[in-house]
């Protein structure tokens, strides 16, 4: 089972962003479909009700984090995703409010060593497995998408997940949402990327 899951950081619904990021997953469905049996989900961060990060300065002894709340189960799902999308809109030459929010809690996943376990670095790793993931950014005609690329890639970088392609979608017209889904280039693209990750997928299935 290859488990599939989709964060959206956009609070629009019928977004760009929620739109290519569910056409790269369903092209990684019909990619597997038949070799490769998927579960897929789509995490959508304004429809759950979550803490930002407290830097509470202590190092979870159970699950993740120490503030336990509707954030919790999804935190278990990000451990346990094979296949990880991550997709924001591009607000202040970054990503949303929504999305930092989520990344900043997902310190956790690299507690700092204040026992000194491991001499040789500060932070404890505690995903030990490499996954595929790809980065969906979508911002107007003249957006500048260098700095949520960098976030989103230190975010991949602390959660053990290798970034293996990214969709920068320039919509043409910030008054209409969900251009995306008129856009047969955008759409071809993110298809194409959905079925490069599911070859990457199918490797590892057959490694």
């Amino acid at each position: 089972m290859v488990e599939i899951l989709a964060i959206s950081g956009s609070p629009v619904e019928g977004s760009s962003t929620d739109l290519l990021l569910e056409t790269v997953a369903e092209s990684v469905c019909d990619a597997l479909k038949g070799s490769v049996e998927t579960n897929y989900r789509f995490l959508k961060l304004c429809d759950i009700r979550f803490s930002p990060c407290q830097a509470c300065g202590e190092a979870p002894r159970s699950g993740f984090c120490l503030v336990d709340d509707e954030l919790t189960p999804k935190l278990d799902q990000l451990a346990r995703a094979d296949l990880v999308l991550f997709g924001s809109p591009i607000y202040f030459d970054s990503v949303s409010a929504q999305a930092k929010a989520f990344i900043d809690r997902c310190n956790c996943f690299r507690p700092a060593d204040f026992d000194n376990k491991d001499p040789d670095h500060d932070f404890l790793k505690i995903l030990t497995k490499k996954r595929p993931g790809a980065m969906v950014l979508v911002g107007g005609e003249r957006g500048w998408f260098e700095g949520a690329r960098r976030v989103v890639a230190g975010f991949f970088k602390w959660v053990e997940v290798e970034n293996c392609g990214m969709i920068q979608y320039h919509s043409p017209d910030f008054t209409r949402k969900g251009s995306a889904g008129r856009d047969p280039v955008a759409l071809s693209e993110a298809r194409a990327l959905g079925r490069s990750l599911a070859s990457r997928l199918k490797e590892a299935e057959n490694g």
